[in-house]
């Protein structure tokens, strides 16, 4: 089976790409005709086999955020496995963003879910490691097994991330680089690209300490969060790449689902199909080119 970094890797360079897209259901924010059904499950699946569509020529990944599904019960998570099933495919990388982490058999049975052989797994999930390396080792292990990925909250995007990870430990190193020494010594072998399976969440909006990380992890693939929405900009990026403009995937979740709401902000509830497909796929492709201008 090939190696997550690699599926990564080769799939960035032949769609010359290197940004993930975050499907955010947010029902509200769906036009009017695509809110007309009382089936939860039908009205986020049918949003989200919308935006695949028109985004999987250009995206290396979709991210789906749990929570966005969990909210729904039952329902939501049908439609979760219902886009998983149809982003496979379409070729798409799957990112599930759950922020896992546990310990034992229940971080076992995490792994399993969100890696193994279930409706819900993708090839690769977000890890939370406040339980230190009890909380990873089962994730590690089970992504060695599949050959799927996983990402370990790094430098995390929102504001109050310094309260934890920039404390200032006894032989002043901060938290997220003992955090990241700890990464390091945990990754797996290397793909024929050069990276691990083991990766790191890094966000967009600290590209001070992203220059550090990349420095001691120049094996390591960043999923980088925080770009436009919540303040990353655009300029600050060229330290998450390697030299070769590889080694990070840039998330965009908002900007380019609900980008017809900012395009068109008094008619978007009524906008047909058509129009809503050809606004999402200008947001994405501008995304694209954006970053590819970049690395």
């Amino acid at each position: 089976m090939e190696e997550f970094s690699d599926l990564v890797m080769k799939t960035s360079m032949e769609k010359e790409s290197s940004i993930v897209v975050g499907l955010d259901p947010i029902i509200s924010n769906f036009p009017k005709n695509l809110q007309g059904n009382d089936n939860i499950c039908k009205t986020i699946y049918n949003f989200n086999k919308l935006v695949i569509d028109v985004i999987h020529p250009f995206v290396v990944a979709i991210k789906p955020q749990l929570a966005y599904y969990e909210v729904y019960g039952s329902k939501g998570i049908l439609a979760l496995e219902k886009t998983i099933k149809y982003a496979r495919s379409k070729g798409l990388i799957i990112i599930n963003d759950a922020k896992r982490g546990d310990i034992g058999s229940t971080a076992e049975a995490y792994s399993e879910a969100f890696l193994g052989e279930s409706s819900l797994s993708g090839h690769a999930v977000t890890v939370n490691p406040f339980l230190g390396s009890d909380g990873i080792v089962p994730f590690l292990n089970k992504s060695i097994d599949s050959s799927k990925g996983l990402f370990v909250l790094l430098k995390t995007s929102n504001p109050s991330s310094s309260e934890l990870q920039d404390l200032t430990l006894y032989n002043g190193n901060k938290f997220y680089m003992y955090l990241a020494s700890l990464l390091k010594g945990m990754s797996t072998s290397l793909g024929t690209y050069g990276f691990s399976n083991l990766g790191a969440v890094v966000g967009a909006t600290y590209p001070e300490q992203s220059k550090i990380l990349r420095e001691y992890l120049p094996n390591t693939l960043f999923l980088v969060p925080g770009y436009g929405e919540q303040g990353g900009k655009l300029t600050e990026l060229e330290p998450f790449f390697n030299k070769n403009g590889y080694g990070s995937l840039i998330s965009s979740s908002r900007s380019i689902l609900y980008s017809y709401i900012k395009e068109e902000p008094e008619s978007w509830g009524d906008l047909k199909m058509s129009q809503l497909k050809e606004i999402i796929e200008a947001a994405c492709i501008q995304f694209k080119e954006d970053i590819n201008r970049i690395r």
